[in-house]
């Protein structure tokens, strides 16, 4: 199989339990490092799929490899190559595609339930997956649903979390955390927590019960991981 290729916007964010589960499914993957000066490669005959990590940017800055990013986005689909968009990257997807990415002024962190906007019967990737979960957090900004594409989840906090456009899916949330990722983040990021948003939880909330919450976010990932592998076949 060709390698998936990673987009890495900030060194934090990287795969984390995605790379393990690329690691355990046997698919090779290959990283570029966009923090560390890389350039973006527009080439696609030598991948099998695209993903893009998190980030603090946002979509609308006047950055080069953002604009890069997006016109490989709008490429790959094009050919339909399977994408994955994870915050940042899920913005990027929408952007790319037609979306509207909304600036919020406050912000979305810590342990929120999601939950299906539709019917599982409705649609292959949520076969499997609870109707309510509680994946991991730390936004402001959000998208809106690409026409042509399916909202599938969505929280109180914000109305979409999710949608899916053919093999590819944009998720503004995070199943890639580690405990350790967890932690690095609540210490580099701990002032985002001290303006008492509403759907903002504090250091010690975020880590209550952390290694019971982490595996219980590692089966949904293996679920929704493992539909978006299968378009790589």
């Amino acid at each position: 199989m060709k390698p998936v290729r990673i987009f890495r916007h900030v060194a934090c964010k990287g795969p984390g339990y995605l790379g393990h589960f690329l690691d355990d499914h046997n698919v090779p993957y290959e990283m570029i490092c966009i923090d560390e000066g890389i350039t973006v490669p527009q080439d696609l005959h030598a991948i099998s799929g695209l993903i893009f990590m998190g980030g603090f940017m946002n979509v609308t800055d006047p950055l080069q490899w953002i604009q890069e990013e997006k016109a490989l986005i709008r490429k790959a689909y094009d050919k339909n190559i399977p994408i994955m968009g994870i915050c940042l990257g899920g913005q990027l997807i929408s952007a790319a595609l037609g979306g509207k990415i909304t600036h919020w002024p406050d912000m979305e962190i810590g342990w929120h339930q999601v939950e299906s906007a539709i019917e599982h019967s409705q649609n292959s990737w949520l076969k499997n997956l609870p109707e309510e979960f509680v994946p991991f957090h730390w936004h402001a900004d959000t998208f809106s649903v690409p026409e042509g594409a399916t909202a599938i989840l969505h929280s109180k906090c914000r109305m979409n979390k999710a949608f899916v456009i053919g093999n590819s899916i944009a998720m503004q949330f995070h199943l890639e955390m580690t405990v350790e990722m967890v932690r690095e983040w609540v210490r580099l990021y701990k002032s985002d927590l001290e303006h008492g948003y509403a759907c903002a939880q504090k250091s010690d909330e975020i880590m209550v019960n952390l290694q019971e919450r982490i595996d219980a976010l590692h089966q949904c990932a293996d679920i929704l991981y493992g539909r978006w592998i299968k378009g790589l076949e």
